[in-house]
């Protein structure tokens, strides 16, 4: 047997092999953690449910939806609120708000905006006092109407059951789920509904349709006999794990950002058809973009949920990678409070003091603002004179005060050249205020993408 004779080149050579190895092996733990840093969780989609009760707006104030006070359990079988104008050809179904669901499963329908290869959803219980048993979630990619494409669903699970409580207050991820998720795509999202809920945590003007069956359906590829209705229920977020380039923005607004005006299922809002053009372009395809609106929102004050100001951690900040905020709020304040008689009266200056505000709290997260000016609202019963002049200030202001990280016209967008207080005619959905499919795509070739390529 000959044996290994220690020589000094042997050594040499043992000592490179070592070294060689151990360089292998202690380079190969960084790439594994680089390979999990290509990817992370971007929100694709959201909505806002109103943080505590929602008030009230009497019809024909400021323009706002009217928005259903939550139902007693004792109510009448349902809480049901005029459907928005279908940009101005009609009227849809009327949105149907249960005071409760029991032994039912409820289906709605999201359009994301980027896509990604795994997912998770975020539910929230923001409105309710009482906890909320949901016995089973699923999502899946939505064929048409309630049904869903065949070996697309997924169980949801939540910290590995297939079911969980919803607490009072609380916003809970469920397990990612791996689904193979197209830019621009239609997912729906199944919640079962074991027992008694009481009045739903919703956001009302959900601009898609969503359906409602007996007992649990959650798996099923058609709901069976399903009841319609147009508002999401305690579904608050969809994020997808997607490449580490890409990032959300954030559109904080009221109806207008929401859709009224709109045609119901058509994805035609001015925020749809941002992420439309984003996607266009190789350039911005890894951005989207999540519309925060509430119908009858104000920047100030509580009255369709609680103020932007105290929903901002909630819709701003919480939301996955965010990078950019769109502040395109302000004509309910206006508009409910810029009257000569106003027993709470508005100054331009409170507002500019509320968006100094915002832009402080996002820049505090390395959130960039765009500032976007407010369209009129001119034959309206609160398009006064007097809140068309505080309108016309904060807009100078939004447009020359160098405040925003950058500014978006969309007053310009959409105002009649010849009447710069009305609303150009063939943008308007009737009501001198809320703004039609063709409007909003305006509103949306507004914005230069570039703007967004100066994130970081």
């Amino acid at each position: 047997m000959e044996f290994f004779r220690f020589t000094p080149s042997n050594v040499r050579l043992r000592l490179l092999a070592v070294c060689l190895a151990s360089t292998v092996f202690i380079q190969s733990v960084p790439a594994q953690k680089q390979a999990t840093r290509r990817e992370h969780w971007v929100a694709t989609w959201a909505t806002s449910e109103p943080l505590g009760l929602v008030s009230t707006l009497p019809n024909g104030r400021g323009g706002a939806l009217p928005v259903p006070a939550v139902a007693q359990p004792n109510a009448p079988p349902a809480v049901t609120v005029p459907a928005p104008p279908l940009g101005g050809r009609g009227r849809g179904p009327r949105i149907h708000i249960p005071p409760t669901l029991n032994d039912q499963t409820v289906r709605m329908i999201i359009h994301v905006g980027i896509g990604g290869r795994r997912i998770r959803i975020e539910f929230s219980n923001a409105m309710m006092a009482t906890p909320v048993a949901i016995g089973a979630a699923h999502i899946a990619v939505r064929d048409q109407a309630a049904a869903i494409v065949p070996g697309t669903d997924r169980a949801l699970t939540f910290n590995g059951k297939a079911g969980c409580t919803l607490g009072p207050g609380m916003l809970l991820f469920s397990d990612p789920v791996d689904l193979d998720v197209a830019p621009l795509s239609d997912l729906s999202v199944s919640l079962y509904l074991p027992k008694d809920t009481g009045p739903p945590t919703n956001h009302s003007l959900g601009m898609h349709t969503a359906y409602i069956s007996q007992g649990d359906t959650t798996g099923q590829t058609a709901m069976p006999e399903p009841t319609s209705t147009g508002a999401y229920f305690w579904l608050s977020a969809v994020d997808v794990l997607a490449p580490v380039n890409a990032f959300a923005i954030v559109a904080l607004g009221d109806s207008i950002t929401d859709g009224q005006g709109t045609t119901v299922d058509a994805n035609l809002n001015w925020t749809a058809m941002l992420n439309k053009r984003l996607a266009a372009s190789k350039a911005s395809a890894h951005i989207s973009v999540l519309n925060q609106g509430v119908a009858g929102n104000q920047v100030l004050r509580t009255l369709s949920g609680v103020s932007a100001l105290a929903r901002f951690d909630r819709d701003v900040l919480s939301r996955q990678g965010v990078k950019w905020l769109i502040v395109f709020e302000g004509i309910n304040d206006i508009s409910l409070h810029g009257q000569t008689d106003s027993a709470d009266p508005l100054t331009s200056d409170d507002m500019i003091a509320g968006y100094l505000q915002l832009i402080e709290r996002a820049h505090a997260f390395g959130i960039r603002v765009v500032g976007a000016t407010i369209g009129p609202q001119e034959g309206t019963r609160l398009g006064t004179p007097n809140a068309d002049l505080i309108r016309n200030a904060i807009n100078q202001w939004v447009r020359t005060g160098r405040a925003f990280d950058a500014v978006v016209d969309l007053d310009a967008a959409v105002r009649d050249p010849a009447h710069p207080g009305r609303l150009r005619a063939e943008f308007d959905s009737g009501d001198h205020i809320h703004i039609n499919d063709l409007g909003n795509q305006a509103m949306a070739e507004a914005f230069n993408p570039v703007i967004f390529k100066i994130a970081k």
